[in-house]
């Protein structure tokens, strides 16, 4: 079993060194990330868009003729959803900001300083895996932190973007497209709000509006939620597991003796 686990240790660090030189990978992560960056810019404008088209019905007065003027916010009946949107749009410039700086990071770790770094620690860190069974808590911390930076966040990159591609693309694009329909709907509903209308034909007609207002805020609503289980799913969720496989697999392999010399009785390991 020793044998084995020295034999998987050498495999590791080879595929790791050989990885940290090719710069197709590094290609494939920037664009999955611009791929995301572009969708919660969207998904933000989109927000940002439907907000306005609601602050402009908040502010719609329906007069009623000559001798009754009835100024009435038919806007009120959209006030939770432009909370939830208001909301929203906070979310994506997160969102937005979460995407650009897994592009920095991605373009930290790219560059040949941190290859050879990392193509040094790893050598170094497995000669005295070998050798001694362990190796120092610095080496190890270091070399940890240069992984992050050069594999985990690409990782994550290609990671979420795969699995929206398999399991969030259609409600996405679904949402999305729900989302500035119901825009649409409302701009036309409230441009059609503030012409005179007779004082015997308000009641009628302000109730079927507001019976339209609160139909597209229920599509609303559903829509937006959608949208907020994609966009937190790909960069919260999956990143964190992703980390936490990577943690589970860092410590498995630093255990003291794992791939290396067993330590004799009385013998302290030197470190992971």
């Amino acid at each position: 079993m020793r044998i084995v686990h020295r034999t998987l240790l050498l495999v590791l660090v080879v595929v790791l060194v050989g990885l940290a030189w090719y710069q197709p990978l590094d290609q494939l992560a920037v664009a999955h990330s611009e791929a995301g960056l572009k969708r919660a810019l969207a998904a933000f404008a989109t927000a940002r868009g439907l907000n306005a088209v609601i602050s402009v019905i908040q502010g719609t007065e329906v007069t009623g003729g000559a001798f009754v003027n009835v100024t009435l916010a038919l806007g009120q009946v959209l006030d939770p959803v432009n909370d939830l949107i208001e909301q929203f749009a906070k979310l994506m410039l997160v969102v937005s900001v979460v995407f650009g700086v897994q592009l920095l990071l991605m373009q930290m770790g790219a560059t040949w300083l941190v290859s050879l770094l990392l193509t040094v620690l790893l050598v170094g860190w497995a000669w005295l895996k070998l050798r001694q069974g362990a190796a120092p808590p610095w080496v190890g911390r270091l070399l940890m932190a240069l992984l992050i930076v050069r594999f985990l966040v690409p990782v994550v990159a290609i990671t979420s973007e795969l699995s929206h591609r398999v399991f969030m693309a259609d409600k996405y694009a679904a949402s999305q497209q729900a989302i500035e329909l119901s825009t649409a709907e409302l701009g036309a509903l409230g441009s059609g709000t503030g012409s005179s209308t007779p004082w015997w034909d308000l009641r009628e007609k302000l109730g079927e509006k507001i019976e339209e207002l609160k139909r597209d805020a229920e599509r609303v609503v559903s829509h937006v939620i959608d949208l907020i289980v994609v966009f937190v799913a790909q960069t919260i969720v999956l990143p964190l597991l992703v980390l936490l496989g990577v943690w589970w697999g860092w410590r498995a392999i630093s255990t003291p003796g794992w791939g290396g010399r067993r330590p004799v009785d009385g013998e302290t390991p030197s470190g992971v």
